[in-house]
């Protein structure tokens, strides 16, 4: 595997830290999972629960070892620095200054291993006026503009379901960084640190959106998009029993398919209509996609290369054929838990795949094991 030979110290807790090392782990590093030996990642706490811990905690800590350990005892602490001579990464996600007043800073850490890559995920980075401050999701997504923009036109900001900047402004430019570090490190035997914003990864994230205020002073508005809802052709409409479908026929051969499926090639030259035109015209494909079903709609256009995808629940999601086809949803055998179904690996890699080869530990559960590896007598 990829990173076999990496070590990873993983500090953090609930979510952007636990996948960032989650990752790192499905593609072979050894990932400790250092836990206060009192309470432990909160995320273990959640329900439902799977033998003992959530089943979030489950998903997040697979491929892991769990060591315990009180970074504020002195004696736990030399232990900490000694493990810390031997990885490659240590990733954390406290608030900035807390490593500091444990005496486990980067710079102390880097004293004991200059090749030290040294990770720290945090709402709004180490800098800055609001560098202190606690958050979310929702305040990342708030402070960056990205929340203002989300829902319908005219209706109130809409909470997303899942986790963007946790996941899309942490974790993943969290892994990015630390890959990126660890190959400066074979070419120079440097470690760095490595400073994750989650507001700042969010910021970057705003592609399509951003870039034309900065061109225009432009405020864009919400529901007036081209990707928001603003237009026809990428939207999500009702069908008579309840459901949805989403369209995202945005290129023009799409939306002419589109439009000759639904029985009205006089919508075709309408694609681009202003923003008033645009909503009439959701009207009427709204009154249209009224009149069938939700298996129906997909029927007619189960042949047709249009981008017209089914609204799917989580119960349906699991048995579509794509998502079984690329392993998205696994069935793991452990001794322990009997029978449980995880997330499959999202990255494939076509000659070092990425895998789940056990279970979320126990906390402590590789403590002794760690601790004998080091030669340390607890």
């Amino acid at each position: 595997m990829p990173l076999k030979s990496t070590s990873v110290l993983d500090l953090t807790r609930l979510l952007p830290g636990p996948y960032c090392t989650m990752l790192l782990a499905d593609f072979g590093a050894e990932v400790i999972k250092v836990e206060d030996p009192d309470s432990g990642d909160y995320a273990r706490a959640f329900y439902p629960k799977i033998a003992g811990n959530s089943a979030m905690f489950h998903s997040l800590n697979r491929n892991k070892k769990s060591v315990c350990l009180n970074l504020k005892l002195l004696e736990d602490k030399q232990v900490f620095l000694e493990m810390v001579k031997n990885a490659d990464v240590v990733v954390e996600s406290f608030r900035p200054g807390v490593m500091e007043r444990l005496g486990l800073s980067y710079e102390q850490l880097k004293a004991v291993n200059p090749g030290l890559v040294y990770c720290a995920i945090t709402g709004y980075g180490q800098t800055g006026p609001y560098a202190n401050r606690p958050g979310h999701d929702l305040n990342y997504l708030s402070y960056a503009g990205l929340l203002d923009l989300m829902g319908e036109k005219d209706g109130n900001p809409i909470i997303p379901a899942t986790t963007i900047a946790d996941i899309g402004g942490g974790a993943y430019p969290a892994v990015t960084g630390i890959l990126m570090a660890l190959l400066n490190k074979e070419k120079t035997g440097k470690g760095q640190f490595i400073d994750i914003s989650m507001l700042d990864n969010v910021i970057s994230w705003m592609q399509t959106l951003l870039p034309d205020y900065l061109a225009t002073n432009n405020n864009p508005k919400r529901g007036e998009q081209m990707l928001d809802g603003g237009k026809a052709c990428y939207a999500v409409y009702e069908t008579i029993d309840g459901r949805y479908i989403s369209v995202g026929a945005l290129e023009p051969k799409f939306w002419t398919a589109f439009c000759k499926a639904i029985g009205k090639s006089e919508f075709i030259p309408l694609q681009d209509d202003p923003l008033d035109k645009q909503l009439q015209l959701k009207q009427e494909i709204q009154r249209i996609i009224l009149t069938k079903t939700l298996s129906e709609w997909m029927e007619v256009f189960s042949e047709i290369d249009a981008c017209v995808s089914p609204v799917l629940t989580f119960q349906e999601m699991i048995k579509d054929p794509q998502i079984i086809s690329r392993g998205m949803i696994q069935q793991i055998n452990d001794s322990a838990l009997g029978h449980v179904r995880q997330i499959g690996v999202p990255i494939k890699l076509s000659e070092t795949p990425g895998a789940i080869r056990s279970s979320a530990p126990k906390i402590g559960e590789h403590t002794d094991e760690v601790m004998k590896g080091m030669g340390v007598l607890r």
